[in-house]
């Protein structure tokens, strides 16, 4: 055997080794940034995300399988890998039997608010699963580091999950970082200094100038002017402020720098709040996509100056997508509009009310969830299952309704057998979900001004996913994944047991 011969038969019988575990995962989330909005603008990307377009594992065709497509809900997928079903995270908010009031997905009257001016805080505890972040902690007693932030609370806290040291959210009224005594007694002398600083103040009188459309611009409220900090969330600018926090944070927590995994949730939101108000095809959306390329341009050189970008593993996701403008859609022909106030609503406590009586037969206030007055059901010796048909018949006699679902049909598994009814299965859960769930047809919505996201259609479930790093195999992947395939393939590459209620697949096709 020659040597060269004796060499190639080592190399063939040496190990496969795996790749290093990064010393960060940073996980990204833009809030309502559909995946087309990648290739609508992409001759205007030329920065943090032509480099995750170009650097890293790009899935072109990855949707959400669960209803409502909302914030709390695809936050809390993220890094859960749950669907709503088993998560109990069924949609922002809901009507909570039990106490008789709507809740919201992480509201919690058993803890305080540190750092702001309002009362009531939020937690994670209506969260039913485990997130990547808790698996980890789990894992190695506690070392890894957790931090989410976002404007929202929602968004920062469920990603993390039970056991992050942290999670931060704005306080629109002060412009101030806050957080809850779920995580610690008090804010860390960092965060204080930070808010110190009134880092949103810089803002005052500031123009949005939106490129590339140069002649249009908003300014922003002057110094003083109490509309000033609500303004900012809702420009560019509010991304900056949070991305400006997230360096601090890392900084200050040296996160990256020891000897294990730490994870940074990081979610822009002022992408939704702009979205919400003009919509998809609107110059402000063109105009704030191309600054979240440049803003994460920023936070890598920061990543690649404080712990060294060979060291981070990103990705990058979205928690929704968005409906076009029904002024929109109406000027181009295509079917959509906007449901008058209250219709279903009205039309299923009538039909109640004819068939068994007077009555508050409604106890919730939204349109698309509904849930009856179990008393008063009880006090008429009624069936449930009676009063939700006899509701779902009601409703599928409104205009641009698609289809009703009911308590009974959900907990029996009767859907149909498509990817609306799946996703309409999965986002159904047993103890919170509503006695009546309503599914407009494509394009029609609830809202009276600017748009919304909601539907399991494919505008609102179309979502980018893209994975950067070591380990990853750079390139575009055009197979059908879904968004809760994420957490079970950040579980493998870090070596921990997936998620408890991750209901995704490992992403081998990535893995170098």
């Amino acid at each position: 055997m020659t040597r060269n011969s004796f060499v190639l038969l080592l190399a063939a019988a040496a190990p496969l080794l795996a790749a290093p575990k990064p010393k960060l995962v940073v996980a990204l989330t833009i809030d309502q940034f559909r995946y087309d909005y990648l290739v609508r603008f992409r001759g205007d990307y030329t920065a943090g995300l032509d480099r995750l377009l170009t650097k890293g594992a790009v899935f072109t065709n990855a949707h959400y399988d669960h209803f409502p497509s909302v914030t709390a809900v695809g936050h809390s997928t993220f890094l859960t890998g749950a669907y709503p079903a088993t998560s109990g995270i069924i949609a922002n908010d809901w009507f909570d039997l039990a106490s008789g009031k709507s809740v919201t997905s992480v509201s919690d009257d058993g803890v305080k608010l540190l750092g702001g001016s309002s009362e009531g805080a939020s937690s994670p505890r209506r969260l039913l699963v485990s997130t990547l972040g808790d698996e980890v902690k789990m894992a190695n007693g506690g070392k890894t580091r957790v931090i989410g932030i976002s404007m929202k609370d929602r968004s920062a806290i469920l990603p993390v999950g039970h056991m992050a040291d942290a999670a931060y959210w704005v306080e629109r009224k002060t412009g101030a970082f806050v957080s809850s005594t779920y995580y610690f007694n008090d804010l860390p002398a960092w965060v204080k200094d930070f808010n110190a600083s009134k880092p949103a103040d810089k803002y005052a009188g500031a123009v949005w100038s939106l490129a590339p459309y140069a002649e249009r611009g908003y300014k922003l409220p002057a110094a003083g002017d109490a509309r000033l900090y609500d303004s900012v969330t809702a420009t560019p600018f509010g991304n900056e402020l949070l991305e400006l926090f997230a360096e601090r944070a890392l900084a200050a927590e040296q996160m990256g720098k020891r000897d294990t995994t730490d994870i940074l949730a990081l979610s822009l939101s002022s992408n939704d709040y702009i979205g919400h108000d003009k919509g998809p095809d609107s110059s402000e959306v063109h105009s704030v996509s191309v600054h979240t390329d440049k803003l994460l341009a920023k936070f890598f050189q920061f990543l690649d100056q404080q712990v060294g970008m060979d060291n981070v593993l990103v990705i990058l996701t979205a928690d929704h997508g968005v409906a076009p403008l029904p002024e929109v859609t109406a000027a181009r022909k295509m079917p959509g509009g906007r449901m008058p106030l209250r219709v279903i609503q009205d039309t299923v406590q009538k039909a109640l009310e004819d068939k068994y009586g007077k009555g508050k037969w409604i106890l919730s206030p939204s349109e698309h969830s509904l849930y009856f007055n179990r008393e008063l059901i009880q006090q008429k010796r009624l069936e449930q299952r009676d009063v939700q048909r006899v509701a779902a018949e009601a409703a599928l006699t409104v205009a641009h309704v698609a289809r009703v679902y009911t308590r009974d049909q959900l907990t029996g598994g009767v859907a149909m057998e498509d990817a609306i009814g799946r996703r309409i299965m999965n986002g159904y859960h047993h103890a919170r979900g509503a006695d009546v769930m309503i599914v407009l047809e494509p394009y029609w919505m609830y809202a009276s001004r600017g748009t919304t996201h909601g539907s399991p259609y494919g505008y609102d479930t179309h979502v980018p996913v893209i994975f950067m790093g070591a380990g990853v195999k750079a390139g575009r992947y055009p197979q059908r994944i879904i968004p809760n395939d994420i957490a079970p393939t950040l579980a493998y590459l870090l070596e921990v047991e997936p998620p408890s209620g991750a209901a995704g697949r490992i992403l081998t096709e990535i893995l170098q």
